[in-house]
């Protein structure tokens, strides 16, 4: 059942297909806007209102849903936020990262199919947006054809679990063992050794980097960017760094909206302009672009 008209003008929480969301209504809500899916990272933004408090496209005439990731928020497993933390220590790769990665993006098919009944949305191909981790299922959902995707934006993407890993070793201090099944695990989530299946979609894609990354340098983004632009698929791509962007994005434990801060202002706006340009037009789109 779609939502009320009465609601349709302040943000709405609830579940799709058995995931958390929070959607933001499109400034105007007299006719069906497209669908704009966002994705939040393992670091801050960790939840779905402070990524949209992040990422907020407020000018985007689409309807932007924030969804929570697997084994986080309401779906942290039994054990909590200590389960996690052991996995973690376990294997992070193959016991987390992985499996989060996997089911976020396994899932966007049915959250769609959901959202579609919940919301006045298009039947247009989807925006896609990620950051940290969430960029990753991102990426892996344009790999491996999970849905139709209009255009696609990605924020700070772990284009490898290595680096991830890398960075993780540096805090702790201890080594991460790697084992024939973590080697497959990174293969298959190393976006830029699977340039060709990213690209293969030719979907519009955004890579933004930040310069402060400790953990994904723009240099990184940059080496996806260039293996996309030589498999030959005829698709609009960008590379752009935000100087002073970290690889977290808010304040810690980063749950709920932080202050917005310069970096984060240029990000929303570089998705926003992205998301506008190249996401399908429905006619609300294409009566805002004509005035």
């Amino acid at each position: 059942m779609v939502a009320d008209a009465s609601t349709l003008t302040r943000p709405l929480t609830g579940t799709a297909a058995g995931v958390p969301y929070l959607a933001l209504p499109p400034a105007t809500t007299d006719a069906p806007a497209p669908l704009v899916l966002a994705l939040h990272a393992f670091e801050p933004p960790r939840g779905e209102a402070a990524l949209a408090g992040a990422v907020p496209m407020t000018p985007l005439p689409a309807w932007r849903v924030y969804l929570g990731l697997p084994l986080f928020g309401a779906r942290l497993p039994e054990g909590g936020v200590a389960e996690v933390n052991r996995r973690g220590e376990r294997d992070y790769l193959v016991e987390l990262f992985g499996p989060v990665v996997e089911e976020a993006a396994a899932e966007l098919h049915r959250v769609t199919d959901a959202l579609r009944a919940l919301l006045p949305v298009t039947e247009d191909p989807v925006g896609l947006v990620g950051v940290g981790a969430g960029a990753s299922a991102a990426l892996l959902a344009l790999a491996e054809s999970r849905l139709p995707i209009g255009a696609a934006a990605v924020v700070n993407p772990v284009v490898d679990p290595a680096l991830a890993l890398a960075a993780r070793e540096r805090r702790t201090g201890s080594p991460y063992e790697w084992t024939a099944r973590s080697r497959q695990t990174r293969e298959w989530l190393d976006f830029t050794a699977r340039a060709g299946d990213v690209a293969r979609g030719r979907t519009p894609l955004l890579i933004v980097n930040g310069g402060r990354d400790d953990v994904v340098s723009p240099g990184d983004g940059l080496a996806l960017h260039d293996a996309l632009r030589t498999q030959g698929a005829e698709h609009a791509l960008r590379h752009i760094v935000v100087p002073d962007l970290a690889h977290t994005i808010g304040p810690e434990p980063g749950l709920d909206p932080g202050p917005l801060t310069p970096a984060g202002v240029l990000t929303d706006r570089a998705l926003t302009e992205w998301l506008h340009r190249h996401l399908t037009s429905s006619s609300q789109v294409q009566a805002a672009a004509e005035t």
